[in-house]
Formats: C-alpha cells, sequence, structure tokens
C-alpha cells in the first residue's frame, strides 16, 4: 500500500536508481573473466652450470623444506633443469595472495648461506593476473644488429612498459645481450705459462669499481668519486697480467677483448626471421583491457624512435584484449538482443505500449540497480557477471509479467462491473492476490542458484560472479515487482479504459481449453506418454559426454614443439624457421611468433630444446579455428623427430591451474626411483595412444639429454698436487665463463666475462685437453686429472608434492573428455608398471568430475530448502509433489536440448539445468496458486471447469513469461561457439530446451495432474 499512496516518491527513487545504475556502467572497469587462478607463487633460483640431478638435491629440496612451513599451501610442484631450479606453491583457496607472498619471502630468507657457491638467491615471481600474458610485442630491424636491438629492448623500450601502471613484468627473449668479454685462447696461455686463474683476476682487477667515501673540511663535505675502470676492449687488453724477462703480457696477448654476445639460454623468431620478442604481463587485479591500451599509447609516443632506428614493430602477436573486447561486445549484443525480443513478446501480449512499459522497465531497474551493488562491493564486471545479467535478462520480467497482468485482468472485469471499486483498491488487491506466490517463487529461483555459489575450485571462480549477479538481479526485480509496478501501473493506468484481449489470445485460450479437455478425458494415456519420453531422454543421459569448459574462440593458438633432448638452440631456431614458414602460408594465420627455451625470470622455464609458437589467426567463424587447429596438427605430423600440442591460449592456462600442465588429460607418475618412472611413463604414454582420440600424446621429462661426464680421479690430484675445487673451478670458467664485474657505458650496465674463446669450446671431447696449473706451477691437461667422456642424463626432474613424478600428457580430440579418460583410467588399470611406481590422474576431466559431484550434492541440499518453501506456498503435500513434477518436465527438454547439441555436458550445462529447475518452478507455482486462490478465495468448487477456467486464466502469464524468458536466452544460445558465449552458450541451451518442454507440460499436463491429485477445497486448507 506504500508504493501506492506515495507512487511519487517511489518513482522518483526508481529514476535514481537508474541514473546512478547507468552512471557506474559508463564508469565500470570491464576484464575477460574472473581470476580464476587460485594464489600462487613460483621461486626461481639460477644455479649456474649445475646439472639437473645437482639441481635437485642441492637447490630445489632445500627450497621444498623451506617452503614447507609455510601455511596454506595447497600443493607444491617443482623442475629441475640445467642451471635452474623452479619451485611453484599454491595456497588454499581463499589465502590472501599478498599474506601469502610475505609468508614465503619471510621461509626463502632462512636459505641464506645454505646453497653452493655460485647459486644465486631464490627470486619470487611477481604477483600476475589469471590470464597472465597481456602483449607480445615483437622487434626487428635491417638496420640494427642483433646486440643493438636487443640493447634498445632492455633499455629503452622495456623501462617505458615497466612505467604503464598495471604492467607486472617485461620478460624478454631474442637478440644478443651485451657484454665485455676477455675470450682466452687456450695456447696462448701455454705459450706464456700463464694459468687461467690470473687472467681472472686480472680482469676483475682492471674493471672493479670501488666507492672512495668522503673527505671533511671545517666548512665542507668532499665526496670522492674514483674512476678508473677500463670501459673499452681496447683500454680492458691493454691490461698487464704479468712481466715475463721485462716484457709485459697484457690481456690481448693472451685473449681477444671484445664487445660480445651473452651465452644464451633462449632465441626469439618474429614471423619466422630472427627478431625480439618482449612478452608482458598483467598485475594482479589490473584490468587488461584498460592496460592494453595504456601500453599501445606507450608504443604509439615511441613510433617516431623506431623510425628513426629503422625498428619495425609488431604490436599484436598475441592481444588478449582483443578476445576481451570481442567476448564483451557479443555478450553485450547479447543483453540488448534480448531485451528487443523481450519487449516485442510484451507488446504481442499486451498489445499496449503503457502495459509493456511497466513490465519491460523492470529489465533496466533489476540489472542496473545489481550492477550498483556489485560496485558498491568492489566486485568487478567480466563476461561472467554479464552472462549472468544475459540469463536473467529474461526472468527479472516474469515478477513483473505476472502483477501487471492480474492488474490488468482484473481492471477489465471492474471495468464492466455493475458497482466499479476504486482503482486504488482494484490494483491493491490484484497485487497482493499474486504477491504470495511471486515472492516465494522468486525465492525458489535464488536458491536454486546458491549450489552454484558454494562450488569450490576453478569451476567455483568461473561461474561464482554469475550466480552472484543472477540472484542480485532476480532478487532486485522481486523488489521491483513489489514496488515500481503498482506504483506504474496506478500512475499510468488510472485514466486508460482497459482494451480488450487481442483476438489471437483469445484463439489461443480456445485452443488450450480444446487440448487440456481432451487430456483431461485420457489423463493416464497423456501421463504414460509423458513417462515414455522421460525415459527416453533419461536413457541419453549415459551417452552424453562430459567435457569442464569447452574450447574458447579467441582466435589464438599456442604451439608447443619439443626436440631430442640435447638439441642446440641453432637447431631449434633453424627448425622453427621452417615451421613458421609453413604457418604463415595458412591463409586465416595473421602472425606467427616463436619463443626458443627460456628467458631468466620468465614464466617458461624449458631447455633449449623446447619452443613455443604463438598464433594469432585473422578474424572468423569458430568452424574457421577449428579447421586452423587441425590445420596446424596435421603440419606438425610431417615435421620428424619433434613432439607437439595445439592448445588454446586460455585452455592452456586453466590446464595450467588444475594440474600444473597444459594439457587437459595428466598422468602423473609418481616413485623414488628415476629409471622406474622412465620406464613406467612411457608404458602409460603407449597405453594413453592406444586409445580412441588420443592426441598430442607427450612424455614431459624425456631421457636422453647428451652429458659431458668429468670425475675427478683423487689419487691422481694427490700425487701431483692438486686441490679439487680449483680444478672444478678451472672448468667452471672455461667453460661457463666468469662474470667478473660490471661496467657502466653511456648509463648502461654490463657484464664482464672471462670465457675460452668459442672455438675452443665447439668440441665437447676437447674440453680433456685444457691445461691446468697448481700452485707450484705443475701444468697437466684436464684428461690427466678426471675421465672426461660423453654420456647420456635427463634434462628435467619433477617433484609433487616433494615426491619424485614424471608426467604423460594428452589432449583427447573431440569433446568427450571424460569418456575418455574413463577409457584411459580401464586400460591404465591393465597396465603393469615397475615396482615402486603408481599413477595419478588429473587435468580437466578429474575437475569436471570434482564439479559434478559437488554441484550435486549441494544442488540436494538446496533441494531441501525449496521443498520447505514449496511446503510454506500450499501446505500439502500433494501439491508440493505437483510443484516438484516440473523437474523432469523441464529435464526431458534439456537432456534433448544437449544431445542436439552435440552431446556434451559441461559443466557449464550442469549449471543451467539448476537453472532451469527454479525458473520452471515458477510457473507450476503460479498456476497451483491461483487454483487454491479460485478454491479458497472466490469460493469455486474444485472440479472440471474451475480447472480448466483456472488453467485458461493463467494461459497468458505463463507463455509471457516462459517465452521472454527463452527469448532473452535465444542470443546465447544460437551464438553458443562465439567468443564470450562458450561458457553461458551451453547453459542457454540446456534452459531454453527444458523451457519448451516444461512450459508445455505445464501448461497442458499439470492440470489434468491438479485436478486427478489435487485438494484445494477450503477445509483442507
Amino acid at each position: 500500500m506504500f508504493s501506492l499512496r506515495y507512487r511519487g516518491v517511489v518513482l522518483i527513487l526508481a529514476l535514481l536508481a537508474i541514473a546512478y545504475g547507468a552512471y557506474v556502467s559508463s564508469q565500470v572497469s570491464l576484464d575477460v573473466f574472473p581470476e580464476f587462478v587460485p594464489p600462487q607463487v613460483a621461486v626461481q633460483t639460477e644455479a649456474p652450470g649445475l646439472a639437473p640431478e645437482q639441481v635437485e638435491a642441492l637447490v630445489t629440496r632445500p627450497v621444498e623444506s623451506a617452503i614447507n612451513g609455510a601455511g596454506d599451501i595447497e600443493t607444491i610442484r617443482s623442475e629441475s633443469i640445467q642451471g635452474l631450479s623452479v619451485v611453484n606453491v599454491v595456497f588454499k583457496e581463499g589465502t590472501n595472495p599478498f599474506t601469502a607472498r610475505q609468508l614465503l619471502a619471510e621461509k626463502l630468507a632462512e636459505l641464506a648461506g645454505q646453497f653452493p657457491e655460485g647459486v644465486k638467491a631464490p627470486k619470487m615471481s611477481p604477483l600476475t593476473s589469471s590470464t597472465m600474458d597481456l602483449l607480445k610485442i615483437g622487434l626487428r630491424s635491417e638496420k640494427l644488429t642483433p646486440m643493438e636491438l636487443r640493447t634498445f629492448a632492455d633499455w629503452t623500450l622495456r623501462p617505458r612498459l615497466l612505467a604503464v601502471p598495471g604492467v607486472a613484468r617485461s620478460t624478454v627473449f631474442g637478440g644478443s645481450v651485451h657484454q665485455l668479454q676477455v675470450q682466452v685462447i687456450p695456447e696462448k696461455l701455454v705459450a706464456y705459462d700463464i694459468p687461467f686463474s690470473e687472467v681472472v683476476a686480472t680482469a676483475r682487477a682492471a674493471t672493479g669499481i670501488r666507492g672512495a667515501g668522503f673527505i671533511d673540511t671545517p666548512t665542507q663535505r668532499v665526496v670522492l668519486q674514483t674512476d678508473g675502470q677500463s670501459l673499452t676492449p681496447e683500454a680492458l687488453g691493454e691490461v698487464e697480467i704479468i712481466q715475463s724477462n721485462g716484457v709485459s703480457v697484457r690481456l690481448r696477448d693472451v685473449a681477444r677483448v671484445v664487445d660480445g654476445a651473452e651465452p644464451k639460454f633462449g632465441d626469439s623468431l618474429v614471423q619466422g626471421k630472427p627478431g625480439v620478442l618482449l612478452s608482458l604481463s598483467g598485475q594482479y587485479g589490473a584490468n587488461t583491457l584498460e592496460t592494453t591500451r595504456k601500453v599501445e599509447a606507450a608504443l604509439d609516443e615511441l613510433k617516431p624512435l623506431f623510425a628513426e632506428q629503422g625498428i619495425e614493430v609488431f604490436p599484436r602477436l598475441h592481444r588478449p584484449a582483443t578476445f576481451i573486447e570481442t567476448a564483451l561486445g557479443n555478450v553485450q549484443h547479447s543483453l540488448l538482443v534480448g531485451g528487443a525480443l523481450v519487449a516485442l513478446v510484451l507488446l504481442l501480449f499486451l498489445l499496449d505500449l503503457r502495459t509493456a512499459f511497466i513490465s519491460f522497465v523492470t529489465i533496466p531497474l533489476s540489472l542496473l540497480g545489481a550492477m550498483g551493488v556489485l560496485d558498491a562491493f568492489g566486485v568487478s564486471i567480466n563476461t561472467m557477471t554479464l552472462g549472468g545479467f544475459a540469463v536473467a535478462i529474461g526472468v527479472v520480467v516474469d515478477d513483473a509479467i505476472i502483477d501487471v497482468e492480474n492488474i490488468l485482468r482484473r481492471l477489465r472485469e471492474n471495468a464492466v462491473a455493475a458497482a466499479p471499486r476504486p482503482l486504488l483498491e482494484v490494483v491493491f488487491d490484484a497485487s497482493i492476490e499474486v504477491r504470495g506466490a511471486v515472492v516465494y517463487a522468486t525465492f525458489i529461483v535464488a536458491v536454486v542458484f546458491l549450489p552454484v555459489l558454494t562450488m569450490s575450485g576453478l569451476q567455483g571462480r568461473f561461474f561464482g560472479p554469475l550466480g552472484v549477479a543472477f540472484i542480485l538481479s532476480v532478487l532486485m526485480s522481486l523488489l521491483v515487482a513489489l514496488t515500481v509496478t503498482p506504483a506504474l501501473c496506478m500512475v499510468m493506468l488510472a485514466r486508460t479504459k482497459p482494451h480488450a484481449e487481442p483476438r489471437y489470445i483469445g484463439w489461443l485460450k480456445a485452443l488450450h481449453l480444446r487440448l487440456l479437455g481432451a487430456i483431461s478425458q485420457h489423463p493416464w494415456l497423456a501421463m504414460g506418454t509423458t513417462l515414455l519420453i522421460l525415459g527416453g531422454s533419461l536413457a541419453l543421459v549415459p551417452l552424453l559426454g562430459g567435457e569442464l569448459l569447452p574450447e574458447f574462440r579467441e582466435g589464438h593458438f599456442v604451439v608447443q614443439v619439443s626436440a631430442a633432448p640435447g638439441t642446440s638452440l641453432a637447431e631449434m631456431n633453424r627448425l622453427g624457421s621452417v615451421i613458421s614458414d609453413e604457418i604463415l602460408k595458412i591463409p586465416k594465420v595473421a602472425t606467427v611468433e616463436l619463443q626458443v627455451g627460456r628467458a631468466e625470470q620468465g614464466e617458461d622455464t624449458w631447455g633449449t630444446n623446447r619452443c613455443e609458437f604463438h598464433v594469432e589467426l585473422k578474424p572468423g567463424s569458430p568452424g574457421e579455428e577449428e579447421a586452423v587447429q587441425e590445420e596446424l596438427r596435421a603440419l606438425l605430423k610431417n615435421v620428424p623427430g619433434i613432439q607437439s600440442e595445439v592448445l588454446t591460449f586460455l585452455g592452456d592456462r586453466i590446464s595450467e591451474t588444475i594440474s600444473g600442465e597444459t594439457a587437459s588429460v595428466v598422468v602423473n607418475v609418481f616413485g623414488d626411483d628415476l629409471d622406474a618412472l622412465d620406464s613406467a611413463a612411457h608404458r602409460v604414454a603407449g597405453v594413453l595412444g592406444s586409445v580412441p582420440g588420443a592426441a598430442d600424446v607427450q612424455v614431459k621429462a624425456s631421457v636422453g639429454a647428451p652429458v659431458l661426464s668429468i670425475k675427478l680421479k683423487p689419487e691422481r690430484l694427490t700425487r701431483f698436487g692438486f686441490r679439487p675445487l680449483d680444478v672444478l673451478e678451472a672448468v667452471q670458467v672455461a667453460c661457463q665463463g666468469a662474470d667478473v664485474a660490471q661496467v657502466v657505458r653511456g648509463g648502461r650496465v654490463m657484464e664482464v666475462a672471462v670465457l675460452v674463446a668459442e672455438e675452443a669450446r665447439k668440441d665437447p671431447e676437447a674440453l680433456g685437453d685444457l691445461m691446468l696449473a697448481n700452485s707450484a706451477g705443475t701444468r697437466l691437461p684436464l684428461k690427466q686429472l678426471a675421465d672426461v667422456s660423453l654420456t647420456y642424463g635427463r634434462e628435467l626432474i619433477q617433484h609433487e608434492g616433494a615426491r619424485r613424478r614424471q608426467t604423460v600428457t594428452c589432449n583427447p580430440t573431440g569433446n568427450d573428455v571424460s569418456g575418455f579418460v574413463a577409457a584411459a583410467r580401464k586400460k591404465l588399470a591393465a597396465e603393469k608398471l615397475p615396482a615402486g611406481a603408481y599413477v595419478e590422474l588429473s587435468g580437466a576431466a578429474e575437475e569436471e568430475s570434482k564439479g559434478t559431484r559437488e554441484l550435486l550434492a549441494h544442488s540436494a541440499v538446496a533441494a531441501i530448502g525449496i521443498v520447505v518453501l514449496l511446503a510454506l506456498v500450499f501446505r500439502r503435500s500433494r501439491h508440493v509433489i505437483l510443484v516438484l513434477v516440473n523437474v523432469p518436465f523441464a529435464l526431458i527438454g534439456g537432456v534433448l536440448a544437449v544431445w542436439v547439441h552435440g552431446g556434451t555436458l559441461s559443466i557449464g550445462s550442469m549449471v543451467g539445468f539448476v537453472t532451469l529447475f527454479g525458473i520452471t518452478t515458477r510457473n507450476s507455482i503460479m498456476l497451483l496458486s491461483h487454483y487454491q486462490h479460485l478454491v479458497q478465495s472466490e469460493g469455486l468448487p474444485w472440479n472440471l471447469e474451475t480447472a480448466l477456467n483456472g488453467a485458461g486464466e493463467r494461459l497468458v502469464p505463463i507463455l509471457m513469461t516462459a517465452l521472454v524468458t527463452a527469448l532473452g536466452l535465444l542470443p546465447l544460445a544460437l551464438g553458443s561457439g562465439d567468443a564470450g558465449r562458450e561458457i553461458e552458450g551451453p547453459m542457454a541451451v540446456v534452459i531454453l530446451g527444458g523451457l519448451i518442454s516444461s512450459t508445455a507440460l505445464n501448461l497442458l499436463l499439470l492440470p489434468a495432474l491438479a485436478l486427478k491429485f489435487g485438494r484445494f477445497e477450503t477445509a483442507d486448507a
């Protein structure tokens, strides 16, 4: 009554709410997905020169032991490769990422001094967003050398881009890092009888820098600045090592002193040619779209400099913001088209602009009000949030439709009554008549969606924002229906005479009555037919495939390629150039970039035998993307000696979040013995490869990396007076080089390194001829103090939970990942593995199974709440059961829709079923509550005539609510293969199919069931 008496106040508040919501929506920052990655940190520790087994024992295990004491850890995974330890720490869901990093930093600080000399301090990766990649930028130049191009990238471009708010990291691949090198020629050392250590000491002394402090005078403090570094190759080459017989032996006499290139761990190709790649990562919580545009603005500022330097820039080698723009555009289009279709349905059924407007205004009020609430709580708006609004767009108008239609019907009756009542009374009574059913039905829709909010893991982080947006929108629509709708009816319908029903509505009602009459005469036949259809639908369920999330249509592929362990950087560059050229021949491909190996503190920690292509496609249809993916796989099959997998970028990130691997199916083989693990892993790979649909089967840590083994002979060392560490250091400096100092040239810092000349390092077996000298001047080749032999070892050692593991990965073709995993699990159970080895399956299929179990368990709890609400409405168990009969009604159409749409059940489809049961229950409640009103309030007898008349009176609101919900979802369902609709599309398909069957059976079969089993008499109330 308040909203009717003070309708002016209510309408002014509604206008203010719309204005505020519109302002918020215009200012809100949009992103593609919520933060779906749990808090995690990668700890990288550089251990120059150490082999994987040494890294595992001396670096990785101590780091794991220290980290294990930190709280709220979900799992710890690690990789030990040559010269690098990577420990990935995943924290439990809900952990504050900043607190987690602080705890981790404290634990890592305890490791100070525990590592061997030369091992650097552990570094934590920066806190990045879930999608991580922000922008990949390629540089090429015909004018600049690779060293000059890399210097430009490191010292000019990278600092400018890191200064952009929202950029967390910039990893640089390719080019040549400038280094001042002393390239020692072993033969000249022998000729001058100078030990290698003397050259290192001389280079260090010539380039070192020391602060001299200050001098205080009675009136001044004078700062001392020393300047004596040898900054150029010429100056450094003139530095004296020793004097022999009055003759100075300089560095240039025993070595080439040059501006050289730092030894590479990785490289890059841009469009198949050598270049420099900058890979930018976004900060945690930063808006990808806004940050990308700021980075692009910074690049535009530098265009004159690029032109001056002769640098060709490729600014969009991978631009996730493009997918975000497309996805948001598609979802917003779905919202607009859905809203337009809803308005059309309202006009067709109500045939009056005023009443259609009263119903339609619920949509902007509900959605903008929900957006205002989300903004007030600091919740970001993304495609999942907008998806929740899109799913709700047809639902939010239902309450208003029911209220407006009942008010309009009562106004028509009042207009022809002998003694018309005041308008206020008619509107008030009409609203009260349906208010109870509307409130309970809306709460049931909200309660049904609560299980979506309680899902954990990846699926919970994805669908949680969708559930919040949907529930908020529905609750806001209830508030609007209870306040704004009656007020608008009073204002806009006060001076108008209710028009007659359109003729086609009368025709629909007549047809409906005839069908109801026929079904009421043969109820058992109708029920039997429905049960048969239901049985057929349920029989299809075991045949449906399963997947966690559908493939995302982002127009970008990640192609990972592994060659034989130990493959050189030069060979991978050659191979990458060949593959890049072939990929660029595909008409739909726009750009290709390749990154080989790793960069310092980069997210991918690979050896030189692994590389990754990022393939950006030209805009096209979903079918073309699938064709390109198959074309890429076919192309790679023709390249001998490699393993490969073709993934979407988001699919790669999601799989990494679930299992730490990029593939959708992961088999972890655990054990202590590395040889047994290798044998077991290859058996598992054979089993996976034999399962129909297997693709991209890979054993991650392959054996066979070439190793030059240097085993010192203690008895020889003792006999000739050599200390073991002196020998090992000499080998280290000769092969790896020694960074002896840093010099500053033109404001840029570069390393000074001493190493053996490149021509002396090309033959591994020639290392045995390296001449060594002890303190007494005794000189012997290395091969007389150690056994030097070529053997084979591992490129990578993996741990999970401090257990050694081998990993076998696979990307099944088709959508039925769950079916593939079930078949693989059955075959693996029959495979006999070496003693001490055992397998665990993980990946998308396991996560999908977990999500389905959670959703079903929580839905069962929600069902209890729904039954309680229904009992409050009807207070008779038989009426509650009649409402719940709607569930199998909806199930029929939902299952058939999934089957027609491809036969795959994703978590999105399961959420669609949950939503469907809540939405369609509303119509059953409205019909049965109207029967209850007719019998108990209007005193009509419960018989066939009352059942038919009540069903006829509810025909229009039930059809309208079903149609507006269905048509509101139609754009999502039709565009389910498009970017941004991949998750909500399958939901919409399920709801659409279920609405069709549920509405038909609600209108035709439920009245017959209510007539046979319902009891609405006042005495029984």
